[in-house]
């Protein structure tokens, strides 16, 4: 097309898209005062709905503003001419002409309408003849670019010679990486958008190598479930989980970007409310801990806290000593496992069990010669006085909790593991021991969270809230009787008295302080909280025990797993997706693979696949769409040129827009280990030490490919001994 027509059409779509952001801002003054009028609007003390129903406008309307506060950053990014004539703009939320019997003036991105704009190809044109690609900044639209479909370009078609649909892509693919993730919504393609609205009841894998996408992939699902399914998914949220805290950082910012905020990120360590933890076990203890046979363990380990004492222990009472031998612990042990209960709520069996037995032997021993079971009164008597005695008997109840302990699960789990006579009676792998139990490992929270429901809730907690909230009703009562004295008004039969408008109880709730907190909060805090779905990325190194402990949180097994099996480091991962998933769905779930590479450039990946062929010879690596001509280089440097060595890469990359990092063993300084760097991505790379790297086993192998798969354009090696073979694509420098 001519300058003048390109420069004409440019200026055309400009006026479109300002339109579109005047409604925007129209929308956004409404909801903005919809909001601040919930805020304030009364609520009937008498009708706890109207409370509740305030309070839901409320949410609505906070959320509908943050969905309209993302939707200013690139709010319509193209397109879509359908070969009836029909022309579709698509974007980042939609908008809809009320004044035009609510025509879509934009699409969102979801809409099945929309689809077409990421699938449409010129084998394939969906019945669509053209579509147009926005390149913005900010409000202004800086250029587009026309791929016309069904036939060649020609100067008539509107297409700009020169450009392809690719230009976008490979526009953001080699942008300069900034802080965090970056959504792909303008940018998607077919074999993404396929996996983003692929319509699975239960898991989808999304398998894919290095630079595939697959995690922001994953995360418009997401997007595009809450669009779909809103109503089921948004009360109960999304739970995202991360290798570490760097990649949840990283991949923060995609889905807020995309309007959804009820989302909870979290790493395996982070399961248990109240924990963070982050170390990591040995392999091999990480095996152990992570294998379902540590069940056994753990109800072993219970079991073994409910004792039967060598010996009979002596309970001295004012008027009469008794004894709690063996036979009685026996019996009330036997009682207590037979109600099924956890631990600590079997406790109140054993301990009646054990009373009744302590409480008879006194009261016989104390009525000997003048009291028979007869005089049941009497019998009856003495018992109340007994159990008023043994209530704050500190012997008694000492070998209560040395017979059926209240147990905790960090109190058990950090004295299993700190005493070799406990884990051998457990059956536990000797291995296990450590001197201070209670240091957490990752290894050790879906232990600790198994055992929540072994022992169940300490409940004290619920029991002295209650008692709160009667003492607050209490109170409440007594202002009332102040506010006004019913005797002296008993001539008056109209006047309103304060009982008539508010109970006690509903007064006493005024003055409680209400849970502000929004869904994400509350669900990290609730370790009870079920999520709509959940999302789990590198799910190749979660243990059998960690995925207990995420489909407890989802009971209805919607899940989007992501992650390669060729970069598995964990010795507790397992081989294949079957061996994670078909223990919990069964037929219920679907595999999908990504195959293009759109972040590690050709020359980079030609060297990684090189390693990778090393250690998994069967795995297929993705295929880069794109080179960058620049080569990967190798420098072999002595101890002492290191440092130096590091410092030239580093003054270099200063000078130069994006990211960069040294990534190597962990005893050099300014290097980051591999596994830290997994799912992030830097323009520029420095790998110090692959052979040392490499001599890690199995695990080191991964590392190493995940370490040469980082970078978006520059990749340099540094080695002090002979550079492994599986590098020899490296050219020297």
């Amino acid at each position: 097309m001519s300058t003048q027509r390109y420069d004409d059409e440019l200026r055309a779509e400009q006026h479109y898209v300002d339109g579109l952001y005047t409604r925007l801002d129209a929308e956004r003054v409404r909801v903005r005062g919809n909001h601040a009028a919930a805020l304030r609007s009364p609520v009937d003390a008498q009708n706890g709905a109207t409370l509740v129903e305030r309070d839901a406008q409320v949410r609505t309307s906070a959320a509908r503003m943050e969905r309209l506060n993302v939707a200013d950053a690139g709010l319509c990014f193209g397109r879509l001419d359908s070969v009836s004539g029909e022309q579709l703009y698509i974007g980042r939320i939609g908008i809809l002409d009320d004044a035009d019997d609510y025509e879509p003036l934009l699409l969102d991105w979801r809409a099945p309408a929309a689809r077409p704009f990421y699938t449409a190809t010129g084998a394939h044109p969906e019945n669509m003849r053209r579509r147009r690609q926005f390149h913005t900044l900010g409000r202004r639209l800086i250029d587009f670019t026309d791929e016309v479909f069904g036939r060649p370009l020609a100067p008539e078609t509107g297409a700009q010679p020169g450009h392809s649909s690719d230009v976008a892509l490979l526009a953001a693919v080699n942008a300069p990486r900034g802080d965090g993730m970056r959504d792909i919504v303008a940018t998607i393609q077919a074999e993404q958008d396929a996996i983003i609205r692929l319509d699975v009841p239960g898991v989808l894998v999304i398998e894919g190598g290095p630079g595939t996408g697959k995690t922001v992939v994953a995360l418009h699902r997401v997007a595009y479930l809450l669009y779909t399914q809103r109503k089921r998914m948004e009360s109960h949220g999304v739970l995202v989980i991360g290798p570490n805290a760097a990649f949840l950082d990283h991949i923060g910012r995609v889905l807020p970007s995309l309007g959804e905020t009820n989302v909870v990120f979290m790493t395996t360590g982070d399961l248990v409310p109240g924990l963070h933890v982050s170390a990591h076990d040995p392999p091999e203890v990480a095996r152990v801990k992570g294998a379902v046979a540590m069940l056994d363990v753990l109800a072993a380990a219970v079991a073994d806290r409910q004792r039967v004492p060598s010996e009979p222990l002596p309970i001295d009472l004012s008027d009469v000593s008794v004894r709690i031998d063996p036979e009685a612990a026996e019996w009330a042990i036997s009682e207590a496992r037979g109600t099924d209960q956890p631990h600590n709520h079997a406790r109140a069996t054993f301990v009646d069990v054990i009373t009744w037995v302590v409480t008879e032997r006194a009261i016989a021993k104390i009525g000997r010669g003048w009291l028979t079971r007869d005089d049941r009164a009497a019998w009856e008597h003495l018992r109340a006085d007994l159990l008023d005695e043994l209530e704050d008997h500190a012997g008694f109840n000492a070998a209560l909790d040395a017979l059926w302990p209240t147990l905790t699960p960090e109190k058990l789990l950090a004295e299993l593991y700190s005493s070799p006579e406990r884990l051998s009676a457990a059956g536990a792998d000797p291995m296990l021991y450590r001197a201070d139990g209670a240091a957490w490992t990752v290894g050790d929270v879906p232990l600790l969270d198994e055992l929540v429901d072994l022992l169940g809730r300490d409940t004290s907690g619920d029991e002295a809230a209650e008692r709160e909230r009667r003492e607050e009703a209490a109170y409440a009562a007594g202002v009332l009787d102040l506010m006004v004295d019913r005797e002296d008004l008993m001539e008056d039969e109209d006047l309103l008295l304060a009982r008539d408008v508010i109970e006690a109880e509903d007064l006493a709730e005024r003055f409680l302080e209400r849970d502000s907190r929004d869904l994400a909060e509350r669900a990290a805090a609730d370790r009870d909280w079920t999520y709509g779905h959940v999302v789990v990325d590198e799910a190749q190194e979660l243990s059998a025990m960690e995925w207990r402990v995420l489909m407890r949180r989802c009971p209805s097994r919607s899940f989007t797993v992501v992650g390669d099996l060729a970069q598995r480091r964990s010795a507790a991962g397992a081989p294949t997706w079957g061996a994670m998933l078909d223990t919990y769905v069964p037929g219920r779930w679907e595999y999908r693979s990504l195959t293009v590479n759109y972040r590690t450039p050709a020359e980079i990946m030609t060297v990684a696949a090189g390693a990778l062929a090393q250690f998994a010879p069967t795995a297929t690596p993705p295929e880069s769409v794109r080179a960058t001509g620049t080569p990967p280089w190798s420098r072999r440097v002595a101890d002492d040129e290191l440092a130096s060595a590091i410092d030239d890469f580093l003054r270099d990359e200063s000078g130069r827009e994006g990211a960069c990092i040294v990534i190597g063993p962990p005893d050099v300084a300014t290097a980051v280990a591999p596994a830290d760097t997994k799912g992030l991505e830097y323009d520029a790379v420095l790998l110090v030490h692959p052979e040392r790297i490499l001599a890690d086993g199995p695990r080191g192998a991964a590392d190493l490919y995940v370490a040469l798969t980082r970078a978006t354009q520059r990749l340099g090696v540094l080695h002090r001994d002979e550079l492994p073979a599986a590098l020899s694509g490296l050219a020297p420098r």
